[in-house]
């Protein structure tokens, strides 16, 4: 990996500027619609499966999608712009989110499980059928979303999917030309996805250069690591009776092994190496943070919690998920409201003190306050036509959720909508345009204690498609097209395309793999074990709204741990500040608070390794410019044979038969 000074310096300032002269070019064209109908039926498949085997986003279709493009091209001797690789990262990216991935009918999943789970008992026959069919349908047991019971919700998701494509696009662009075009913030991370477009550019030229080599790395550690996290355990479900896996599955737990020395306490240790690469790209500062305040709640805070009464529920014989439910009931949900108020109120107010700097800047120098004009070829349209069409979206959110649960004050909605969304995603934009990092200022519990406080009963508001979003993230979108000169239409034209090939894919794979067996099982340990403990929590809050419900909900949140929390957070924030140390070491601190070493560990490891070895070995400058690189190239390496492990798998489940 090594790569000459000069020529690094070289590759940097030609990912990070973009020539002025060079014009905006589309990229949105025929190659892209086949990528999109490539990712929609050959990758989507096995992103869903891989995300409920073991949790999260892999990389896997939007990575391995352009590789298998740019080679293909290279081969029929065609050119791919770094216009055309941006639009089709997103155009993969799209069609595969984060977390359970699949697009929108992974909701459907949940709903089907959350019915029909234990958590639900008491509620499941107050769960509107236009969120999913009641308990005991025939739509559940036969396990297919082709029944007539599906219609009401599959006809509310289909609304709430254009609805919310519409909402995130307008307001984003709306906010990207404040944040970007008037306050010229710098956006420090949206050149990393430029430069992965101008990585993969290179190799579609023939000039493979230090960032490709950076990319087979990492591809090589995730095809290494998926042979023994990934594909075993899907091949071992497949043709074996039981699942076998090499590392547990996302964890190692070992709470119960301590109970005796560190009691009402989750300890375990991640076993995806993805951690130890996220350790890698985090500020280190942050890392330091998290695994300071995980370790101090888990050896002392807990503990002392545990014998002065407070974390009662929690009895010895509790593995990590039970444990975590207890602890959260007990203390760290309200402890926790506390140190999110207090990072919200520091978010607003760096907002607040940033904005005024950068008027009087603005004041100083001459400008003009107005939005000055958009380059020629961008793809710009009127700020004003942006907002109009966002604001149609949302009283589209607003009418739907009347229709849908008329009992629940309309303006409750329409403030959520017109007033907290545009104002939150702004102070998010903000964040990310100034930090790289998405935006800390919401306030915690807000949705909740509406639903609570406006005297509604029954549980059909829980589900309601309430607008209340953060669309500050679109904003980074545009700029990484900004950076590549990629003309904003060709983004648009792909999220109308990937809109309605992502719903139907969706349907397809997802009816496929739940009608192969139930989900979760024990064919996908992470959603086996997560979901119970999401389940649990989701039921709390949906129970204080019940008809003649207690005030669980009071009784669950603890006013006197809440300003616990606010007085111990703001205390920690005053005392970084006075002592210099750098202010993410606060956001660090906070959100490892009661959060145990499972991710924090590993995560801590990678910080350690890259910061007092890579970086010293490669240097700073090499080893930041790298290190995002090669964690893409893991992502692939481990989609890629994950990918070949779930083709077997599907193909097999589809041609067996079972002998009753």
């Amino acid at each position: 990996m090594a790569v000459p000074e000069e020529r690094l310096t070289d590759d940097l300032a030609a990912t990070e500027v973009v020539l002025e002269e060079e014009a905006y070019q589309p990229g949105f064209n025929m190659k892209t619609v086949w990528a999109c109908l490539f990712v929609g039926f050959v990758m989507l498949p096995g992103s869903i499966y891989l995300s409920l085997v073991t949790g999260g986003s892999t990389g896997a279709a939007d990575w391995v999608t352009v590789i298998l493009f740019l080679e293909i091209a290279k081969r029929s001797f065609i050119r791919m712009s770094r216009q055309e690789i941006m639009i089709l990262y997103w155009a993969a990216a799209g069609l595969a989110a984060a977390g359970v991935s699949g697009g929108p009918f992974a909701a459907l999943i949940w709903n089907q499980y959350f019915v029909q789970s234990p958590a639900a008992t008491g509620i499941a026959e107050y769960i509107p059928t236009w969120v999913v069919p009641q308990r005991g349908s025939e739509a559940l047991a036969l396990r297919s979303f082709l029944h007539l019971d599906w219609l009401k919700s599959i006809v509310v998701l289909s609304l709430t999917t254009i609805l919310s494509s519409v909402n995130g696009l307008s307001l984003g662009y709306a906010l990207f030309r404040v944040t970007n075009d008037v306050e010229r913030l710098p956006f420090p991370l949206a050149p990393v996805a430029a430069g992965g477009a101008t990585a993969l550019a290179e190799t579609s030229n023939k000039r493979e250069g230090w960032r490709w080599r950076a990319f087979s790395i990492g591809s090589v550690i995730g095809v290494v690591w998926g042979l023994v996290y990934v594909v075993i355990p899907i091949l071992s479900s497949t043709f074996l009776v039981t699942t076998v896996q090499i590392l547990p599955i996302p964890f190692i737990d070992f709470t119960v092994s301590v109970k005796s020395f560190l009691p009402a306490t989750t300890v375990g240790l991640g076993t995806n190496l993805g951690l130890l690469l996220t350790g890698f790209v985090l500020p280190f500062w942050v890392v330091v943070g998290m695994f300071a305040s995980a370790a101090a709640s888990a050896i002392v805070v807990n503990p002392v919690l545990y014998h002065a009464g407070i974390l009662h529920t929690w009895s010895p014989g509790m593995s990590m998920i039970p444990t975590g439910i207890a602890n959260n009931i007990d203390f760290w949900l309200s402890f926790t409201i506390g140190t999110s108020v207090v990072v919200a109120l520091i978010g607003i107010g760096a907002t607040i003190r940033a904005l005024i700097h950068s008027i009087r800047e603005r004041r100083l120098s001459g400008e003009q306050s107005a939005m000055p004009p958009p380059p020629p070829g961008r793809g710009d349209i009127r700020v004003g036509t942006a907002l109009l069409i966002w604001g149609v979206s949302t009283a589209g959110y607003v009418i739907l959720v009347r229709m849908l649960v008329p009992e629940f004050p309309v303006w409750i909605t329409a403030i959520f909508g017109f007033i907290w969304t545009p104002i939150f995603s702004y102070i998010s934009a903000r964040m990310i345009g100034i930090t790289g990092g998405p935006g800390t200022a919401a306030f915690p519990y807000v949705r909740e204690a509406s639903f609570y406080l406006s005297g509604y009963k029954g549980v059909a508001v829980w589900f309601a498609p309430i607008p209340m979003f953060d669309q500050g993230g679109t904003a980074s979108t545009f700029k990484q097209l900004e950076l590549t000169k990629t003309t904003f239409g060709s983004y648009v034209k792909l999220n109308a395309l990937t809109l309605g090939l992502m719903f139907i894919c969706s349907f397809l794979f997802y009816s496929l793999i739940w009608k192969l067996g139930p989900i979760p099982s024990a064919a996908f340990p992470f959603i086996q074990k997560m979901w119970p403990f999401q389940a649990t929590m989701n039921s709390i809050w949906y129970k204080s709204t019940m008809p003649g419900a207690s005030n669980f909900l009071l009784e669950v949140i603890k006013v006197k741990y809440v300003i616990a929390g606010l007085g111990i957070a703001g205390g920690a924030y005053a005392l970084i500040s006075l002592l210099g140390a750098p202010t993410i070491l606060f956001y660090g601190l906070v959100a490892g608070m009661g959060a145990g070493f499972t991710d924090s560990f590993p995560t801590f490891a990678g910080a350690l390794l890259g910061r007092y070895y890579f970086a010293k070995r490669f240097g700073q400058e090499k080893w930041m410019s790298y290190v995002p690189i090669v964690a893409a190239g893991y992502g692939a390496g481990l989609g890629l044979i994950g990918m070949i492990a779930i083709a077997i798998a599907l193909i097999s489940k589809a041609i067996s038969q079972i002998v009753y």
